[in-house]
């Protein structure tokens, strides 16, 4: 198998998109791209310009996946044609030793802040993605409703109804401190320089598990909730080893390897369902998961990330990078996987 990496973030994924895009234009009937990993945007668009196959049906694990975002990808229907590899969330971050009850909704917080000024940190939304999920979320709450903004094809002319929200945002942010990341977030949470932030809760336990979090630091969701998005596998439209791409999608959302990989080794939330993967994972690792955001937390607060244009959007940092190398792949041996993935260390090869 070889696995080529496109870069971080959305770019990674348009790269994807563009490749694709390519071969389709060109006429070519065997495309050499067999399975991509791509954020949710691509996922619709590419699934809208005809770019993928079906195939969730066709694999033993299809039937196993639970979450919404498997069946609709920002107002696109993606029903079959993808299949998600993780789910990763935000979440406020809190320093139990400096807060007694944490807020659960951005009403309480905003509160909190003017009692508590400088107290809460992010990283704006020019310095990493957990700090524009928050902003996001601030839409979802003072400006247009989740369901609304990212059930269906975006739609400009609510963004009419959102100078409210800005100003209030403005005067939030005097009493908050600005942190220069997502790492940098969670590093003054160490430090005790900033008792409450938005983090990505993978990220979160990663620290926590190195030994870089005290005990103290703890996560909540705040009501009406937080963005998150899923990473899709997906299968060209004339992938050249069809076959071979959907077993290797197969093994890679079977529960032992969502157990091992996905959950145990980065802390990601599983692609497939959470109570399928349960039953290979041991009770402390599953415990770790869900004991401060439970599985019904996430089903009703954790919402789609449609980040509106008017935003600035900064690429997030992934755990690891393949090295970039040219799309073409003259003398490809037959059988050969090539799997495509933007920035993000896959967990099977």
């Amino acid at each position: 198998m070889r696995v080529i990496g496109t870069g971080p973030g959305d770019a990674g994924s348009n790269k994807i998109s563009e490749k694709l895009t390519a071969q389709q234009e060109s006429g070519a009937q065997r495309w050499d791209i067999d399975v991509a990993v791509v954020h949710q945007k691509a996922g619709g668009e590419q699934v809208a310009k005809g770019l993928l196959q079906k195939y969730r049906q066709d694999i033993q694990t299809g039937g196993m996946v639970s979450s919404p975002s498997a069946i609709q990808a920002l107002g696109v229907n993606v029903d079959g044609y993808v299949m998600p590899m993780f789910l990763s969330q935000t979440a406020i971050a809190w320093n139990s030793d400096l807060v007694t009850t944490p807020p659960t909704s951005y009403d309480e917080l905003v509160a909190w802040t003017q009692k508590h000024p400088q107290a809460f940190g992010y990283n704006g939304i020019k310095n990493g993605m957990s700090g524009v999920s928050f902003v996001v979320g601030w839409i979802y709450a003072y400006g247009t409703d989740a369901q609304r903004l990212s059930a269906g094809p975006y739609d400009k002319s609510v963004e009419k109804g959102w100078q409210q929200a800005y100003e209030k945002l403005k005067a939030f942010n005097k009493n908050v401190t600005f942190t220069p990341g997502n790492a940098g977030t969670l590093d003054m949470l160490s430090r005790g320089e900033i008792a409450m932030g938005p983090v990505w809760v993978d990220m979160f336990y990663s620290w926590k598990d190195q030994g870089k979090l005290p005990p103290s630091i703890k996560l909540a969701l705040l009501a009406p909730g937080m963005p998150g998005q899923p990473m899709y596998y997906v299968i060209p439209a004339k992938a050249a080893n069809p076959q071979l791409a959907r077993d290797f999608i197969a093994l890679a959302t079977s529960p032992e390897v969502q157990a091992q990989g996905i959950v145990k080794q980065f802390n990601w939330y599983p692609g497939i369902d959470a109570g399928q993967v349960k039953p290979k994972l041991d009770a402390a690792t599953w415990q770790k998961l869900f004991a401060e955001i439970s599985p019904e937390a996430l089903a009703s607060m954790a919402k789609a990330s449609r980040s509106p244009p008017t935003l600035t959007i900064s690429k997030r940092v992934t755990k690891a990078r393949w090295l970039i190398k040219p799309f073409s792949s003259p003398g490809r041996r037959p059988g050969r996987l090539l799997v495509l993935t933007p920035g993000l260390l896959c967990p099977v090869h």
